[in-house]
């Protein structure tokens, strides 16, 4: 199995393909390329994911007992590997994720300054959304790094699993794994306010007892930075929300409204050179969405990022205008990914 993930890093690859009845594929800018000649037998694909294990020292039973597993590795001078297995059709299956040893450099990754300007707050939440495979926790690792080495703090990062290991630099960084170190997501979140944190990094908000400890930890004077699988900072709100019942949704409308600094969404889109490029859209957080928030009518938020009057603000269909104009993406690819179609056609 190393060879064969050795291989996908010299080829650059984003993500290594371990399924039955196929050969072991590795996708290199959204192109599918095989790694081995013959396709796996099942019992061949359960040895390659059983070293896959092995080299991350973790029990395979904990895959046995669920039928699905998160974990992470390291191959030394190679690269470290975000992994999920699974159990498909009575058979085993795993997908890696390639990841770096090193920390990403904002600029190569094209994140734009104004979300890199969000690391200056020092409380409340930042949420970094957008769909599976979009870049969210890159651009949280980007983050995190520009605190740790800007700022004298000490930083807690809650993981499943952990990408990035981030050294200790003008910051201290605590950096735990569920369910390795920790047995879920909110019993760390609840542990790491007795940590004496300035910064907690959450992977991602999964669940309400999650969502509801971090809504506490940004109230209490931390900064809390974390993802969610939505698209635009509207959605984003109502997904918060609607996690609560009923009768608490009211309060939970305040809270949200007082503690919440920024919500970034990003996308991947297909570029002219056959990658993929980001698109980032930013809501900043201003009294008059504080109130839209509270008030219940986030249907409106996607105005004011949109009306481009507020300097702190960056629209998903501006960035698409953008791109295109610069030669980056064609102009099919900027219509099918804006938020509004029509307006976009007469600005290109």
């Amino acid at each position: 199995m190393i060879s064969l993930l050795q291989t996908a890093v010299e080829m650059g690859g984003a993500d290594v393909f371990v399924l039955p009845g196929a050969s072991v594929m590795v996708k290199v800018n959204n192109d599918m390329r095989p790694l081995t000649g013959e396709k796996l037998s099942p019992a061949r694909a359960e040895e390659l994911i059983r070293q896959m294990y092995t080299l991350a020292h973790r029990d395979i039973s904990l895959l046995d007992a669920q039928g699905d597993d998160d974990f992470s590795f390291a191959i030394p001078n190679v690269s470290r590997f975000r992994c999920n297995a699974y159990r498909q059709r009575g058979t085993l299956a795993a997908i890696c994720r390639i990841v770096n040893f090193e920390l990403p450099n904002p600029g190569d990754m094209l994140i734009p300054d104004i979300v890199m300007n969000l690391c200056s707050h020092i409380s409340g939440m930042i949420l970094v959304t957008g769909p599976a495979g979009s870049g969210k926790s890159t651009t949280l690792a980007c983050m995190i790094n520009r605190i740790n080495e800007e700022r004298s703090a000490h930083i807690v990062t809650i993981e499943d699993p952990i990408e990035y290991l981030h050294r200790h630099k003008k910051s201290l960084v605590s950096q735990r794994e569920v369910p390795n170190d920790a047995a879920t997501f909110s019993r760390a979140l609840r542990a790491a306010l007795r940590q004496a944190p300035d910064v907690v990094m959450l992977g991602e908000m999964r669940d309400l007892d999650t969502i509801r400890t971090a809504i506490t930890a940004a109230e209490t004077g931390h900064l809390l930075l974390s993802s969610l699988h939505t698209i635009g900072a509207a959605k984003t709100i109502d997904r918060i929300i609607d996690t609560f019942p009923a009768e608490q949704q009211a309060q939970i409308r305040v809270q949200l409204s007082m503690v919440l600094r920024a919500v970034v969404s990003q996308r991947l889109v297909p570029d002219t050179q056959g990658g993929r490029i980001p698109v980032f859209e930013v809501m900043s957080v201003n009294p008059a969405i504080q109130n839209m928030i509270r008030d219940g009518r986030t249907h409106q938020i996607d105005n004011v990022i949109y009306g481009g009057s507020d300097k702190s603000m960056l629209s998903m269909d501006a960035e698409l205008t953008r791109l295109y104009k610069a030669g980056r993406i064609t102009r099919d690819t900027a219509l099918s990914y804006a938020a509004n179609p029509e307006t976009l056609a007469k600005r290109i």
